[in-house]
């Protein structure tokens, strides 16, 4: 027979939830340290990963204005050239 949405009736005593399935205290404990560790592994990754990115940004910046040096130094050397602004090669430009 069937319940009401069409579904059939089943009942609690059909042996759906057996008594196998239960864990006791000791596993629950080994699971839960278990489940520490790896969430203290995974912040461990996220420190190291923001740290790297922080590095990563410090590095972009360094060599952003180490370019813009370059390209001072470049200007007076060469008056009439005017590379401020362009990420272009100076020797690309001139077919070198």
């Amino acid at each position: 027979m069937s319940g009401p949405n069409g579904d059939p009736v089943v009942s609690i005593d059909d042996g759906i939830i057996e008594d196998g399935d239960e864990f006791n205290d000791e596993e629950f404990t080994a699971v839960n340290s278990m489940l520490d560790q790896i969430n203290s592994y995974l912040d461990g990754l996220e420190e190291k990963n923001d740290a790297l990115n922080d590095k990563m940004h410090e590095l972009l910046e360094s060599n952003r204005q180490a370019r813009l040096e370059f390209r001072a130094q470049l200007g007076e050397q060469r008056p009439g050239d005017s590379l401020q602004g362009t990420d272009k090669d100076p020797d690309q430009e001139a077919g070198n």
